[in-house]
This record gives structure tokens, C-alpha cells and sequence, in this order.
């Protein structure tokens, strides 16, 4: 992997980071409705925990937005140019310290469809299916959820 580093997004982000989700070749075709007219807002990045991979240009590779309240992994995208480098395994394993530093017991995902067995084989487990939602999501999505190991809820409880 390339260098890399993760860092707290920034409210100069949010365009950055809006231009990764809309160019994204995962979701074209049947799953395109899902972003349109998406937007990553510098509110959305003050509210919750979006943590973005750079390289040493400080060009955005993969983000992640981590939701405490409940807990669940909102968004997590690498860009085509990136993917295949460990950016996304690399951002997965920031979430689940970022989730044991905060407490969490777990992390829920709603993935896309196709991403599912990248989480599996991050370590989440299905636990069930998300219906449909017209007009924006015609499709089922996979409901997975990270344990998050107790060695990290007893290193931040002693903290």
C-alpha cells in the first residue's frame, strides 16, 4: 500500500468527498438512484465521526463516517483509482478502534450489495436483511454488524 495516512475530515472536505461518492463506479447502472443528488455537507462531517485516507499529495483515497448514535457505519467509499490498495481494509480497521475508543460494542452496516463480502471478510457478520426503500433503493441490502473486540472497550474504559 502506498503512504497513507488517516485523518479527521475537515469541513473543506465535504466537496472531496461528495465528487469520490458521485464518481463512484459501484454505484452506476441499477445502483446509481441511491446517490443521486447525494451530498457530503460540512454539517454531516461536523456531526459525526468521517475520517478520510490521504496520500502524501493530501489526496482523498476513502472515507468512512462512523455514527455513534446508534451506532452504525454510515458511509464507507474508496475512490476507482485506489481500490484494490488495502484503503478500504485499512479504513475498516481506523473504524473499529474509532468504535472500541468510543465505547461501541458493536457497529451496524447496511451495505451495497457487492461490498458485503468485503465486510465479511473484515470480520462483520449478516445478521439480517434491509427492505427495499422506492424510489431511491429498489433493491435488498445486507445487514451486518462488527463486534467490537472487548480488549479495545477495556482500553478505553481505563482511559
Amino acid at each position: 500500500m502506498q503512504s497513507t495516512t488517516i485523518r479527521r475530515a475537515i469541513a473543506q472536505d465535504a466537496q472531496r468527498l461528495t465528487s469520490l461518492i458521485q464518481q463512484s463506479s459501484a454505484y452506476q447502472g441499477q445502483y446509481a438512484s441511491i446517490i443521486s443528488g447525494y451530498r457530503v455537507t460540512a454539517e454531516y462531517i461536523a456531526r459525526h465521526g468521517v475520517f478520510v485516507a490521504v496520500d502524501a499529495s493530501d489526496q482523498i483515497l476513502g472515507f468512512y463516517s462512523l455514527v455513534l448514535e446508534p451506532s452504525e457505519l454510515d458511509l464507507a467509499f474508496v475512490s476507482d483509482e485506489a481500490q484494490g490498495l488495502g484503503i478500504g481494509r485499512h479504513l475498516v480497521e481506523h473504524m473499529i478502534v474509532e468504535a472500541g475508543e468510543a465505547g461501541l460494542t458493536g457497529v451496524r452496516v447496511v451495505a451495497h450489495p457487492p461490498a458485503e463480502e468485503f465486510y465479511r471478510r473484515m470480520g462483520a457478520k449478516r445478521v439480517g436483511t434491509v427492505a427495499p426503500s422506492p424510489p431511491k433503493v429498489a433493491w435488498e441490502r445486507p445487514e451486518l454488524q462488527f463486534t467490537i473486540p472487548t480488549v479495545l472497550q477495556a482500553i478505553t474504559a481505563t482511559r
